[in-house]
């Protein structure tokens, strides 16, 4: 062993660096080229490489073990042929503003009018309560001190407005109609948040097979922004740390294809700082919901 090879030490700085590399998608090779650029030697740097990322697979091969099944997801985008600028619709075009696929999340502008916004909240305001959140222990709902909102929701096909907006949903992401929950409106006044969450019901909670009997495991989210709050309001996803701005008649899709946490998921409402958000949330089931 040579003296240089003696005193480079493989430390536990070193190994989260090359996995935060392959986490990230660099090939073996770059890896490599960069610790020889930064003065290691090669025997010591293949070493160290083989058996972090030996370690690193095998660790992830026993997570996924774990993991629940995959299952089929809506998307609103198409599986082949690139990213389009916008969607037609057959009663309007979306467009595109941003897309990613690990989590996935599409923004799409103008999915709704502002007419159609400003009718929503005026159907929405006389019945608004104190929001609550479905707990999986029990499988009741409750009001939750994470979610400082007021809220309330429509039956599925309650008014013209929600068909309209419901057929609009199921076109742009390929996903029956039958198989959404009511749209849930939400207002947050100043101060007002939604601490990060999944949308998925845990499936280690005793109270998920009783919800799951009304249409399977929740599998998709669009949250739609009915008016512009001055400041703050945006939706996070802390993650990936990307944060989507409120902007009325805009939405966010994003979808989760395994009720586990490395659907990367998790997401929130930042606090309204100034002014007031109000948005409409539809939840798409596996199957029908009744």
């Amino acid at each position: 062993m040579s003296a240089v090879q003696q005193t480079q030490a493989v430390t536990p700085e070193l190994r989260a660096w090359i996995i935060e590399q392959a986490q990230a998608g660099a090939q073996p090779e770059a890896v490599l080229a960069s610790m020889k650029a930064s003065g290691w030697n090669e025997d010591v740097a293949i070493a160290a490489l083989e058996e972090t990322l030996r370690g690193f697979l095998d660790e992830r091969a026993k997570s996924s073990a774990l993991l629940p099944p995959p299952v089929p997801v809506p998307d609103p985008l198409p599986k082949e042929g690139g990213l389009p600028t916008v969607l037609r619709l057959p009663d309007r075009e979306v467009r595109v503003v941003m897309a990613m696929n690990e989590p996935r999340v599409v923004v799409l502008g103008g999915l709704l009018s502002h007419e159609e916004c400003d009718e929503l909240i005026a159907q929405a305001e006389r019945r608004l309560t104190r929001s609550e959140t479905v707990q999986t222990d029990t499988g009741a709902s409750e009001v939750n001190a994470a979610r400082t909102s007021q809220g309330m929701f429509f039956e599925r096909g309650e008014s013209e407005l929600c068909r309209r907006i419901e057929a609009r949903i199921a076109a742009l992401i390929g996903w029956p109609v039958d198989n959404g929950e009511g749209i849930q409106v939400l207002r947050y006044r100043p101060g007002a948040e939604y601490k990060p969450h999944y949308d998925y019901f845990d499936p280690a909670q005793p109270g998920t097979p009783r919800i799951l009997e009304r249409g399977g495991q929740r599998v998709a989210t669009v949250v739609m922004y009915l008016n512009d709050p001055e400041i703050g309001g945006g939706t996070t996803f802390p993650d990936v740390k990307v944060e989507v701005a409120p902007v009325k008649g805009n939405a966010v899709f994003f979808s989760y294809e395994r009720a586990h946490p490395s659907s990367k998921t998790l997401h929130g409402g930042a606090p309204v700082v100034a002014g007031e958000k109000w948005v409409a949330t539809k939840w798409l089931r596996e199957g029908v919901f009744r």
